[in-house]
């Protein structure tokens, strides 16, 4: 797909841009992209150094975002935002931004709304997040860590394309067992009745819609994560979470290697690979144009590119996606 820009770096299958997305949005034919995979700045108490938006004018902020989003998208397309909660200022009181966000993009458009449909919540469980906000989870204790990002899937119709035998999980032990030994039909106590088709074997089984990057790190990455928590924060700070899981706090990550090397500083909330790796896979097949227009260190056209994938990144920030490149050495 070629852009009235020049690109600011190309791959075999991807283009990043630097610019604001707005802009670049609008040089993109309409109905020509699969999926937009992307994690916004949040609407954070406490600002970040790649900026943020007030809770109370958030909804307005992404509005005009959201207008392109569903021009340029497929009649099958799909929208998938990364979307952290935030706390009000001052209070252990949840803001309902997000939620007013979600409300928004799916309201008819007669209402108002831009007619997005809500295909599911998915969840993405970071273990290695710290415990904040301090003075009411370490301080006072009259709350839990906060822990989880609500990743909205919106479609543009009831039927976008997804498919979850490309993210089938290996079945556990059990599973497994049961398969070996054959399957009893029965009915449950909760009055489900389990046909024999239950013992069939589907190749794997069906994910939850809880996103567990665990699944993709190593052991040495996993204890990374709880060793950073141990020695930074001491063991009285590690708390109970809100979800009873993909750590973006690795240090010894390729990127983090030749950010350190090449002098950049690395993007501060990157994305974990397990969650565009998952909806990637989901939500397209090979061949497929990815859209990430927060696109910060680009893990979306990274994973993209692994999968086959034709991919669009846009960043606003120079040194962010000039430090992006480093990910397809």
């Amino acid at each position: 797909m070629k852009l009235n820009f020049p690109p600011y770096y190309t791959t075999k299958l991807g283009a990043a841009y630097l610019g604001n997305s707005l802009e670049l949005m609008a040089n993109i034919p309409d109905e020509s992209i699969d999926l937009i995979c992307t994690s916004p700045p949040f609407a954070l108490v406490r600002k970040k150094e790649y900026g943020n938006v007030d809770a109370d004018k958030y909804v307005e902020w992404f509005q005009d975002f959201a207008i392109h989003f569903h021009r340029i998208l497929k009649p099958t397309g799909s929208l998938v935002i990364d979307i952290g909660g935030s706390w009000l200022k001052g209070m252990p009181v949840r803001s309902l931004y997000h939620f007013e966000l979600v409300i928004s993009l799916c309201k008819a458009k007669e209402k108002g709304g831009l007619g997005f449909y809500l295909a599911q919540e998915l969840y993405w469980y970071n273990p290695a997040k710290l415990p904040t906000p301090a003075e009411w989870v370490t301080i006072r204790r009259e709350r839990v860590k906060d822990a989880v990002n609500t990743v909205w899937w919106l479609s543009k119709s009831p039927h976008p394309k997804a498919n979850n035998r490309r993210v089938l999980k290996p079945y556990s032990k059990s599973m497994q067992k049961l398969l070996k030994n054959g399957y009893q039909p029965k009915v449950r106590p909760s009055g489900h009745d389990i046909s024999h088709k239950f013992g069939n074997d589907s190749g794997g089984a069906i994910p939850p819609n809880i996103i567990d990057g665990r699944e993709n790190m190593n052991q040495e990455q996993i204890g990374e994560a709880t060793l950073f928590l141990e020695e930074k924060y001491s063991e009285d700070l590690i708390q109970a979470v809100n979800v009873i899981s993909a750590s973006n706090t690795a240090s010894n990550d390729y990127y983090q290697k030749r950010c350190q090397a090449e002098g950049f500083k690395p993007h501060p909330a990157r994305f974990p690979h397990a969650l565009p790796e998952f909806v990637i896979n989901f939500c397209t097949e090979p061949g497929d144009i990815v859209l990430d227009p927060f696109a910060g260190s680009n893990m979306t056209g990274r994973v993209a590119e692994t999968l086959e994938r034709r991919w669009l990144a846009f960043e606003i920030d120079e040194n962010y996606i000039k430090s992006s490149k480093l990910r397809f050495e």
